[in-house]
């Protein structure tokens, strides 16, 4: 009866310990990320007890929800995960602790297409300027694939005037939702950001010739009120446990 007692006290003293370290940990991710951080914050809710809370937004940009523009507000945040180029822009303005930083995936731009709707052949960069040209609107985020498709993918195809007319950049929506009501044709977005849509189909990744790879970084804000419980998820983020659903999200995770 003693032992029985005293193991009883002991495992509800662990449980009060437990309760008494939980953090509540304010998260702001961009899209990218996304799909994989909501999978894996309830398998590390459950392992640390720790109560994650996640707000969206892209990395830049001049939508409210940017998460620049949150933190200029004064939104909570005790980790970011968002481009790694808008991250180093923070650590440099003095916002994040750059010692934290950490990348944890590469994100490639895939192109959609509405649901049932004909493929295109978009195997090499000929045949993405003949999609291009064909489709009578395009779609693309206000993030980071976006700024780079509307900025530089078009030159390089040698295409601006002839697809900057019909071409709009989407704001705090995802571009397959656009696509799959059938407000435009084709839409552009990083893979891991097209998967959820359901009304969306994904062709493929656009060609290696014009891909733009973005890296995915967390990191820790100077204004943290849980630093050292951020930290430890970003670990986790990181980890080898994480990877398998962050590359079923359709991202490439970083190993360390």
């Amino acid at each position: 009866m003693l032992a029985s007692s005293r193991t009883l006290t002991l495992v509800v003293a662990t449980l009060f310990s437990t309760l008494a370290h939980a953090a509540d940990l304010y998260v702001m991710s961009s899209g990218g990320f996304t799909a994989a951080l909501q999978q894996l914050a309830p398998v590390y809710e459950q392992k640390t007890g720790d109560r994650i809370h996640i707000a969206l937004g892209p990395s830049m940009g001049t939508a409210p929800e940017a998460i620049p523009n949150r933190l200029a507000r004064g939104e909570k945040a005790d980790l970011l995960i968002m481009v790694g180029y808008a991250l180093d822009t923070l650590v440099a303005q003095g916002v994040v602790d750059g010692a934290s930083k950490i990348d944890l995936a590469d994100s490639r731009i895939g192109l959609a297409v509405r649901a049932g709707a004909p493929r295109p052949d978009i195997s090499d960069v000929d045949h993405l300027k003949k999609a291009l040209l064909a489709a009578r609107s395009i779609a693309y985020s206000d993030s980071a694939s976006g700024v780079y498709i509307e900025k530089e993918m078009y030159a390089r195809l040698g295409l601006v005037a002839e697809l900057k007319p019909k071409s709009r950049m989407i704001v705090a929506e995802r571009v397959g939702d656009v696509v799959g009501r059938g407000d435009a044709e084709i839409g552009f977005q990083q893979i891991s950001e097209l998967k959820p849509s359901k009304g969306a189909d994904i062709v493929g990744p656009i060609p290696d010739a014009v891909q733009k790879i973005t890296i995915f970084s967390g990191g820790v804000p100077k204004t943290a009120g849980e630093p050292r419980a951020a930290r430890a998820l970003l670990e986790f983020l990181a980890s080898a446990e994480a990877r398998p659903t962050v590359a079923a999200t359709g991202l490439d995770p970083k190993t360390r």
